[in-house]
């Protein structure tokens, strides 16, 4: 996805380096030209009235004119189009990376966690984009180099020679810093970020129960511990590249010595040029150091993403030809508008059930089955299509009520929100709300109590229009007069729209809903769920 970024960017990229050479190229002989001409004019000035009046002033101050102007010009296009290049890669990374997760095995998703995720969203991305940004300094740090040296040359081969030498040094000593010490350090320092967020979002969403518990400095010393470590790693990045700023001052001195010993032979003002010549031509590959002291991030940020990004997405699977679910173990089928009712022991596999239904999970070959077709060769989003979800754990943004809800069906007109929270028995709530729809729920609806989280999620797998209605416990945690409102109304939907219900609870008035009943039992050691019995509603 990252190369494909860089071939969609082509065009601008090149034009940054195009500019970006430009730039350079003007700096070098910007700053020789200035110091041959004070110097030159300081000789003339010496000399008298008769020298002064020889010296021509007007030509090098037309070029100087020119090539400033050349230089500032060249650098806005250069920042404009390596920067909109930049962007519009970032633009098209970040959806991409979402769908990635979305896409991969559900297995590997769950193995990241949200921090982790985070981390990969931001800072990653970040690096990349910089990564972006400098693909024009090669370019740059060549004409600059080409231009340096063929200012020394005006005093002599020998000169231009010590400058390209000097610049060579410069580059490969920093090249062997960059490989030795700043590669490693800027790949622990996304590492360490990453870790560090983990920590941090794991323990500010257990911090409920860590203030319950007292706990608060066991929290705070477990995230200054990743925070030390991230400190640790960034000051090792910092070290790495103030050597290498070391090593390119103790180059560039060097190469000025050099180079105006050689041309020692020249006129004044030409020696003059040399050296800026030699101090230009070093400061024009310092972009290209730089690259390299970040370079050992961005392949780390380049790594990390494209594990995600670029893992292999399971194969086109057949799109189910109806929305009938076979649970071949059992021999039951139901048809749509049917309801069945999971129930078992806690840990017995209920939720996992319903997860490998919904392709959730990764199913088991000859598990279950859905307009005929096997989960396990199924086409993964035409299966989720046909699934409206309340998830036993009820996750929620950070946004309205109406963000919330729009989840389920961004397009939904105003009446069915209202309808669907109407369903869930939380509409008097919202309306209650300073503003209604918009009213802010906080993080993850810290406003809300529990059960009204859990009302919340009903009314987004409501408002969701889907052959199957899927709830995780949906009444865990209401009293029971909330309870009887909230299954009266399921009923009344469920009627009115024919649609059908999965059910799984250890409650006996939710079960009573159902017209079948199954019983999880646990898994076997090849991960198959065992499923007890069947039973009518009369028997629940």
């Amino acid at each position: 996805m990252i190369h494909e970024q860089r071939r969609r960017q082509g065009g601008r990229l090149a034009l940054a380096a195009a500019a970006g050479a430009v730039v350079t190229t003007a700096s070098v002989l910007l700053l020789g030209l200035s110091g041959w001409f004070i110097a030159g004019a300081a000789l003339a000035g010496l000399a008298g009235p008769t020298a002064v009046g020889a010296f021509n002033y007007l030509l090098p101050s037309a070029a100087i004119r020119f090539l400033a102007i050349a230089r500032t010009g060249a650098r806005y296009v250069e920042r404009v189009s390596g920067h909109a290049a930049a962007l519009k890669a970032l633009a098209r990374l970040r959806p991409a990376l979402f769908d990635g997760l979305a896409a991969a095995p559900p297995e590997q998703a769950r193995r990241l966690s949200s921090g982790e995720a985070s981390a990969r969203m931001i800072q990653d991305v970040d690096a990349v984009q910089t990564l972006f940004v400098r693909l024009s300094t090669p370019w740059a740090a060549g004409a600059g180099t080409v231009a340096a040296v063929a200012l020394a040359a005006l005093t002599g081969p020998a000169a231009a020679a010590a400058v390209a030498a000097g610049t060579l040094l410069a580059v490969l000593g920093a090249l062997v810093i960059g490989r030795t010490v700043a590669d490693p350090a800027g790949r622990e320092v996304q590492i360490a970020v990453g870790r560090y967020k983990d920590r941090f979002s794991a323990l500010q969403a257990a911090a409920p129960e860590l203030r319950a518990y007292g706990l608060e400095a066991w929290a705070v010393e477990q995230i200054a511990g990743e925070a030390r470590t991230l400190d640790r790693r960034t000051i090792d990045a910092a070290a790495a590249a103030g050597w290498m700023a070391a090593w390119q001052s103790a180059v560039t001195g060097a190469t000025v010595v050099a180079a105006v010993l050689l041309a020692r032979q020249a006129p004044l003002p030409l020696v003059v040029l040399t050296a800026l010549a030699a101090v230009t031509g070093i400061e024009a590959a310092g972009a290209l150091v730089a690259s390299f002291r970040q370079s050992g991030a961005a392949a780390e940020a380049i790594r990390r993403l494209g594990a995600l990004m670029d893992a292999p997405v399971p194969e086109a699977g057949t799109v189910p030809a109806g929305d009938t679910i076979t649970l071949p173990a059992l021999d039951l089928v139901l048809a749509a508008g049917q309801r069945l009712a999971i129930t078992g022991p806690s840990g017995a596999g209920k939720t996992t059930l319903i997860e490998r239904l919904m392709s959730l999970r990764t199913p088991v070959a000859g598990e279950l089955r859905l307009g005929g077709v096997d989960l396990a060769g199924a086409e993964v989003r035409a299966v989720r299509t046909r699934f409206a979800y309340a998830a036993q754990e009820v996750r929620l943004l950070a946004g309205t009520v109406r963000d919330n809800l729009a989840l389920a069906r961004a397009d939904a007109p105003e009446p069915e929100l209202w309808a669907a929270l109407e369903d869930a028995d939380l509409a008097d709530r919202v309306r209650a709300m300073p503003a209604g729809l918009d009213t802010p729920l906080g993080e993850n609806g810290e406003r809300l109590s529990g059960g009204e989280r859990r009302r919340l999620g009903l009314a987004r797998a409501c408002l969701r229009p889907a052959a199957w209605l899927v709830l995780d416990e949906p009444t865990e945690g209401l009293d029971a007069a909330t309870e009887a409102r909230v299954l009266e109304r399921l009923e009344r939907r469920l009627t009115t729209s024919g649609q059908g219900l999965i059910l799984v609870s250890h409650r006996l008035a939710p079960v009573a809903l159902c017209d079948r009943v199954i019983v999880v039992s646990g898994l076997t050691a090849e991960g198959r769920l065992v499923l007890d019995s069947i039973t009518a509603r009369a028997a629940a």
